[in-house]
């Protein structure tokens, strides 16, 4: 289970990384090119996709951080739970990701959930 906590541990950084070449470098090294990530509020293919909609999350949540919690993994299957929110601060957003890998050890597949989301003003 170790590289899949690593590569949930990268999929995680990737989604703080606020460089946007840094972010890229991550995208690529986390996720396979035709990977599909799916949540309640996006359904995207690639990693141009995939790029733009962490941007987006970013954009609307300035300065707030991803912290994973437990990994459960079994074959080349995970689960995860993770928060947003400031850092050492209360968490706004609260969720957790279903992800498939492929033989290659990249990401293919990641079905998100949302637990906890701030209220519409």
């Amino acid at each position: 289970m170790s590289d899949i906590q690593q590569l949930v541990e990268n999929y995680i950084a990737v989604w703080n990384e606020t460089d946007p070449t840094a972010r890229r470098r991550g995208i690529d090294a986390v996720f396979a090119p035709g990977a599909r990530y799916t949540d309640p509020l996006a359904d995207v293919t690639g990693r141009d996709a995939l790029d733009a909609v962490i941007a987006a999350v970013q954009a609307q949540f300035p300065g707030l951080v991803f912290t994973l919690g437990p990994v459960d993994a079994h074959h080349d299957v995970a689960r995860f739970t993770w928060e947003l929110g400031p850092a050492g601060g209360e968490s706004l957003v609260v969720g957790f990701d279903v992800a498939a890998f492929g033989d290659d050890g990249l990401v293919h597949r990641v079905l998100g959930f949302l637990d906890k989301v701030p209220a519409a003003a």
